[in-house]
């Protein structure tokens, strides 16, 4: 007879599910990268869209911590574990959260643009902080064994890449019009369709995923009342954390900022917009490539020695993306055909070292929120993801939020003043200049460069649970968990 209390052994099921959540995650998070468009060519707000985007960050502040003290102090039993609940709302959410960032409503006066803007992005973020949160402190307790988990990272990875992959594809082809502007109806209109999308692959993630590491929550009154400020004391001294959050933090600031760059690269530099995404797509190969690797170069070198070795790849591949800008290639208006080639060269290097980073990332902090109960007693799995996931979120905005800051001092700016009314006429693409293509492109090396130096100083001078320490504190924690019992 079955006994009604097995566990399910850690599986492909378990890798796949996980997947699936970030998968469903990229399908709301990948449009990001195209709201610096919609607000800066459909909507007008060149000129404000940087401030916008840093005044949102005022809730992330509050919302990511927020929300993970939540989860951590929730002592609620439910049904299901309380972390796949609160994905289960988020995932809800997210369906008109993601198409309240892209309401085309180019005409209307600016302070209603700003209410807009605002009142979408938090809404948005809100149900992608209750959703993601807890579905990255979930990885630490689908198992307890340092291969389950950097199998599960490299899945997450898989899940990350499809979720991109996707919409970048796609997007090209639906959202720009035969003149290479942008359609802010079809943005829109897709945005609510990726959302649907999304919800599905939380289902699956849900019914599909095995809880088995259990941490018993006492309920009796002298148990120790949650302390936040504790907790955010814990985070930075928790240098695992703060190396992990510091390479993440430069790789998006890098990333996110460049993906904005790239968009108006490909419209006015390669005069191409279209075939952005199977550029970006065709770029994919490397991390494609070494993601089912990586469970056994973990096992073999260690995740903290694999990361800086990524690190080192992606400085490579974004010194390469210098020889245009540079001269080293002439180009001219017209004749950009070889630096195609070399940008290609230069992002699959760059996705080399994304891929080795990527699938161990995720990893990395399932052995921080350890680390933070080896060092503290405590583990605070919502805090600590949480508070990470804030500084990912922050160098998400300000990423685009500067590149588009820049991009103004070089000439992507509004074609015409506002008119009685305050509205402004949107961007057109096709009277910016060669000179202005030019510096955007060179942007695109910069903003990759410094990604890589942000990685390379994070892991591999900050982040200190080499393979060595990590097994000792694995060895210790198993210890402390036998006495306990």
């Amino acid at each position: 007879m079955k006994k009604t209390n097995e566990i399910r052994p850690f599986g492909i099921r378990d890798s796949v599910a996980y997947a699936a959540g970030d998968l469903g995650c990229n399908m709301s998070f990948a449009l990001k990268g195209t709201m610096a468009l919609f607000w800066t060519q459909v909507m007008g707000m060149s000129a404000w869209y940087s401030i916008m985007l840093l005044i949102v960050q005022i809730w992330d502040a509050i919302n990511d911590p927020l929300i993970g003290s939540m989860v951590d102090a929730d002592k609620h039993a439910y049904k299901r574990n309380k972390f796949l609940q609160y994905i289960f709302i988020g995932s809800i959410g997210l369906i008109i959260g993601g198409a309240c960032c892209f309401l085309p409503f180019p005409n209307a006066p600016v302070w209603a643009k700003f209410i807009i803007f605002i009142a979408g992005y938090v809404v948005w973020d809100a149900f992608y902080t209750i959703a993601n949160v807890p579905y990255g402190s979930l990885l630490s307790l689908i198992s307890k064994e340092p291969a389950d988990r950097a199998s599960l990272s490299a899945w997450r990875s898989i899940g990350s890449i499809l979720g991109n992959m996707l919409p970048m594809v796609l997007l090209p082809f639906l959202i720009y019009n035969e003149d290479k502007s942008l359609n802010g109806t079809m943005v829109f209109v897709t945005a609510f369709i990726m959302g649907i999308l999304g919800f599905i692959c939380f289902q699956f993630m849900i019914k599909n995923t095995t809880i088995r590491v259990e941490h018993e929550v006492k309920c009796n009154e002298d148990q120790p009342k949650f302390n936040v400020i504790k907790a955010m004391g814990n985070f930075i001294k928790n240098r695992p954390a703060v190396g992990a959050t510091l390479a993440a933090m430069g790789m998006f600031i890098g990333m996110q900022g460049a993906t904005t760059a790239v968009n108006v690269t490909f419209q006015i530099y390669f005069e191409n917009p279209k075939i952005s995404g199977l550029v970006s797509m065709f770029a994919m190969i490397p991390v494609a490539v070494f993601t089912p690797l990586a469970r056994k170069m973990v096992v073999k070198y260690g995740k903290k020695e694999l990361s800086v070795i990524g690190a080192v790849c992606y400085i490579i591949g974004a010194l390469v993306l210098f020889a245009a800008p540079l001269g080293i290639v002439p180009v001219s208006k017209g004749n950009t055909g070889v630096d195609l080639l070399i940008y290609i060269v230069g992002q699959l290097i760059c996705s080399l070292g994304m891929g080795i980073y990527s699938t161990v990332s995720w990893a990395m902090m399932g052995d921080a929120i350890d680390y933070n109960e080896w060092k503290t007693g405590n583990r605070e799995e919502g805090t600590v993801y949480s508070l990470h996931s804030f500084f990912r979120k922050l160098a998400q905005g300000v990423g685009p939020a500067v590149a588009v800051a820049i991009m103004a001092t070089m000439g992507y700016v509004n074609n015409a003043a506002p008119d009685a009314n305050g509205v402004f006429t949107s961007i057109d693409v096709n009277l910016l200049s060669w000179e202005t293509a030019l510096k955007i492109r060179s942007l695109i090396a910069v903003l990759f460069l410094v990604a890589g130096l942000f990685v390379f100083v994070g892991l591999g001078i900050v982040y200190n649970l080499d393979k060595k320490t990590l097994a000792k504190m694995n060895d210790e924690l198993e210890a402390r968990k036998v006495i306990e019992q």
